[in-house]
């Protein structure tokens, strides 16, 4: 999503200034009223009225090595969690990745994520 412009912020501060109720104000520009109440308030606290920079997605992709070391973990210990594959794979060397980079491998590897009553991994798509 793009931020709003400079124009747009000056024209709904300018508004309010006026006495207009924020309702009212991100009723007339088509923007949340919420949106309105943080920029009053980032105004207020620190006397900027820009976007703040965004930050954007950031996470890292594991290795075909890591990938493959991954493989193995999960065919010696299927019942291990992310955690702890998380745990192993540093340990061996690896990328240092998040839980949800080591989710998104298994599950592009076809593994299941649910568990059954005994804790075990239920199926795969033939990666047992």
């Amino acid at each position: 999503m793009k931020a709003y412009s400079i124009d747009l912020r000056k024209r709904v501060l300018s508004m309010c200034d006026q006495g207009h109720g924020t309702t009212e104000v991100a009723r007339v520009f088509a923007v949340s009223p919420a949106w309105v109440r943080r920029l009053k308030q980032r105004r207020r606290e620190d006397g900027q009225i820009a976007a703040q920079p965004g930050g954007g997605a950031r996470y890292c992709r594991l290795t075909d090595q890591g990938r493959k070391q991954l493989r193995r973990l999960i065919e010696q210990r299927p019942d291990s969690t992310l955690a702890q594959l998380q745990e192993q794979l540093i340990k061996q060397g690896h990328v240092r990745c998040g839980l949800t980079t080591i989710y998104r491998a298994l599950s592009n590897m076809g593994w299941s994520f649910k568990k059954d009553a005994s804790s075990q991994r239920t199926g795969s798509t033939g990666h047992r």
